[in-house]
């Protein structure tokens, strides 16, 4: 039975921490450990469970935070969320399942947003909720059967510490994108990454659209730079698509300059991104209301447009991107 350990970064210990831990002490079937990881020294506030570590950092990213984390946990299988994440109970029994087999050294599962989060949570959460809108549902929902996979964010993956500490950790200075960059050396190992449906952790979500806008930003300018530099998980056309959406907004903002079959071009082209969300949305219904469905496909054109930009201008012309720690 292996011992699980859970590593969760964060800059200081804050509301959603203290509503994480309780569902982690609820964890169900295996030996498990949490080391919380803020900057400065703090106050263990569960000093009745021995289980509990709170270990400081100095002022880093999270990816360090987690290295540091790895390098002092006892268990076999590390456990990474985020600080505004929460697991279900049966986590580690449904990663368990999947870690029985050698060859396999990575899992990871969905991060749904919580039916407690407010309305521009959740509406900045529906956005994902189809490919056609945010690329990437599987990430957001359950969806199908578990398959191999070579990206996955760290708000819900489990990796084998010998596996991990074999290819240096995340041993990175990007956030967002450390957790492509380690999904990357994990690959390089021959062995197998695995999507699991059913291994669910909650996430809230940005409230409002400000913060939205500045996440989809901090990815696309990363994800373009590793397009560039990271190819062979990055250099894929469904990364490239909201940048060639963007250019075709920007296009359509000089209409009236355009010959007329241009003309014809662009209304052809809308007519047929309307339809795209037209099935965006109904695979956004299945999962929320109307109201937040017809507000998050309102956010897509915005989602997709700045995301496209970062993208595009990390790719042709950052040739070094040195992440900022919010």
């Amino acid at each position: 039975m292996p011992k699980f350990s859970i590593i969760i970064p964060v800059k200081s210990i804050n509301d959603y921490v203290r509503e994480t831990v309780p569902y982690i002490q609820a964890l169900t079937g295996h030996e498990w450990e949490l080391f919380i990881i803020p900057n400065n020294v703090e106050e263990n506030e569960w000093p009745e469970d021995e289980r509990i570590s709170i270990i400081d950092s100095g002022r880093v990213g999270p990816a360090d935070k987690r290295d540091l984390g790895a390098q002092k946990v006892s268990g076999d299988i590390l456990v990474f969320l985020d600080d505004d994440s929460y697991p279900e109970s049966n986590i580690l029994e449904v990663a368990n399942e999947y870690f029985a087999e050698p060859n396999i050294i990575a899992v990871g599962g969905p991060g749904i947003t919580p039916p407690s989060d407010g309305y521009w949570q959740r509406v900045s959460g529906a956005v994902f909720l189809s490919k056609f809108t945010g690329g990437a549902p599987e990430r957001y929902v359950p969806v199908g059967k578990s398959r191999e996979m070579d990206d996955w964010p760290s708000v819900n993956l489990m990796v084998r510490r010998e596996v991990f500490l074999s290819v240096g950790g995340f041993d990175c200075q990007y956030w967002p994108g450390d957790d492509t960059k380690l999904c990357l050396k994990l690959k390089k190992t021959g062995k197998k990454l695995i999507y699991v449906p059913d291994m669910i952790v909650w996430h809230h979500r940005r409230g409002g659209v400000r913060a939205h806008l500045k996440q989809v930003g901090a990815y696309g300018l990363h994800r373009g730079f590793f397009a560039k530099k990271h190819a062979e998980t990055s250099f894929r056309l469904k990364y490239f698509l909201p940048s060639i959406f963007s250019l075709f907004f920007l296009v359509s903002l000089f209409y009236t300059l355009l010959p007329d079959l241009m003309h014809s071009i662009l209304i052809t082209g809308w007519i047929i991104y309307i339809v795209i969300l037209f099935i965006g949305g109904n695979d956004i219904l299945k999962y929320e209301s109307l109201s937040i469905t017809i507000t998050s496909l309102l956010l897509a054109l915005p989602t997709q447009f700045y995301y496209g930009l970062n993208f595009i201008y990390a790719y042709l012309f950052k040739q070094k991107l040195v992440s900022v720690l919010r």
